[in-house]
């Protein structure tokens, strides 16, 4: 959820709080105030009655309203105190309920008590009431609806400046030549930001520098003495009258050069892989490739009486040549190597995907590992374990999905080249 959002949220559900408590009390309040302003009407009908009394010594004519209404009968009742009541009565006319407001008073002409009612309906304060809700009603929907526009404009106006240094951040590459800098921002938040990650970029620019000299300079320096090594023991061999025992010692010695020498073009290999930027632009027929892989290793697969079955239908991608080229040749050489003596192997190719499977020699290998880098299963140490890694790395900058799998005794291998599998 976007932090726009969530602002949003939280603050049209703290205003429509504060809007529905303030109506409520805004509500009683206006019920107080017109029933007291009611009261006040009916005190008012009180005192002209009792003057008309005291002037004319007899009761007055009563001219009832539709909503008032005086009633006056004689009574023994006495009343010290003028009491008001509320009560619903049905109109006639109306067909209906209404709430009536009333006063009662005792009133004395010539020695004779009389029980005045005075009785004012209720229904204009309802009305206006009403009419005050649904105006309040209409005035939070308003408020509320302008605003979410006005929050919407200004906090987007406002975080542009963010999502600026996102997107920089997020094109930004260490092997770009220019220097990473965001530029000042008017809002202290943000130009805190842009001056913390522009320094925290330098810092990074300037390691990885160093780390990339030192990996090309490393790279040179040791190509130089695996060379002279290996070409020294390979003439100890041709030229020295060796024993058994000390043959397979400078043959061993040998292997662990060849393994070095492996491991090094490979990290080197995978190190290119991640910093450089390497163009998928270039029609590559992939079918093609596995087919002139699988000619250059048919002795492998005579030597270990591998069945190989194929059914590679064309296929061209745009891709990088010479990693397409490492991509087939590492996975079918994993393929070789996980593939027991009198194993079986088998290859497809479509528009979608590619899929290596071989026959497995001791259950399935780790999936969660096996992409890693320096992971080999048990029943292969003589590997660098860097195969792999080196598939997925090429994988993850062309865009491509690798997975594994493991069914009926056989590892399974598959790219996707779309998103969709």
């Amino acid at each position: 959820m976007k932090l726009f959002a969530k602002y949003n949220r939280f603050n049209i559900i703290a205003t429509i709080f504060t809007f529905m408590v303030g109506s409520i009390a805004f509500y009683f309040v206006m019920h107080y105030i017109l029933v007291r302003q009611l009261d006040e009407s009916l005190h008012g009908e009180q005192q002209e009655i009792h003057e008309y009394v005291e002037i004319h010594q007899q009761l007055p004519e009563i001219q009832n309203t539709r909503h008032q209404w005086v009633t006056i009968e004689k009574t023994t009742e006495l009343i010290h105190r003028r009491r008001i009541i509320s009560y619903n009565f049905f109109n006639e006319h109306e067909h209906e309920f209404q709430s009536v407001r009333q006063l009662q008073f005792n009133l004395n002409v010539n020695n004779t008590l009389y029980l005045v009612k005075v009785n004012k309906s209720e229904l204009e304060t309802e009305d206006i009431l009403k009419l005050m809700v649904l105006v309040t009603i209409g005035m939070i929907a308003l408020i509320l609806f302008l605003n979410l526009l006005i929050n919407r404009k200004i906090i987007s106006r406002l975080w542009q400046p963010f999502y600026h240094t996102v997107n920089a951040v997020k094109d930004y590459q260490l092997n770009d030549r220019k220097p990473f800098l965001l530029p000042a921002e008017p809002i202290d938040e943000f130009n805190l930001l842009n001056e913390t990650l522009n320094h925290l970029m330098q810092n990074i620019s300037r390691d990885y520098q160093v780390l990339k000299a030192f990996n090309e300079n490393a790279s040179h320096e040791m190509q130089t003495p695996l060379a002279v090594i290996r070409s020294k023991t390979e003439l100890l061999l041709q030229q020295t009258e060796w024993n058994e025992e000390a043959v397979k010692q400078v043959l061993g010695i040998e292997d662990g050069i060849r393994k070095l020498t492996r491991l090094h073009q490979s990290l080197l290999l995978l190190t290119k892989i991640e910093h450089t930027k390497f163009e998928f632009n270039e029609p590559v027929i992939i079918s093609t490739l596995i087919q002139q892989k699988l000619e250059e290793k048919q002795e492998l697969f005579e030597s270990r009486h591998i069945t190989l079955e194929t059914n590679i239908q064309p296929l061209t991608i745009p891709f990088h040549p010479h990693l397409a080229e490492i991509l087939i040749n590492n996975l079918l050489s994993n393929a070789i190597k996980y593939t027991p003596v009198h194993g079986y192997m088998h290859i497809a190719a479509d528009q979608d995907k590619i899929v290596f499977r071989n026959t497995a020699a001791n259950g399935p290998l780790d999936a969660g590992k096996i992409f890693q880098r320096f992971y080999k299963a048990e029943q292969n140490q003589e590997g660098i374990g860097l195969g792999l890694s080196i598939v997925h790395e090429i994988c993850r900058i062309g865009g491509f999905r690798i997975e594994y799998s493991f069914e009926k005794d056989q590892h399974i291998f598959t790219i996707y080249f779309k998103n969709n599998p």
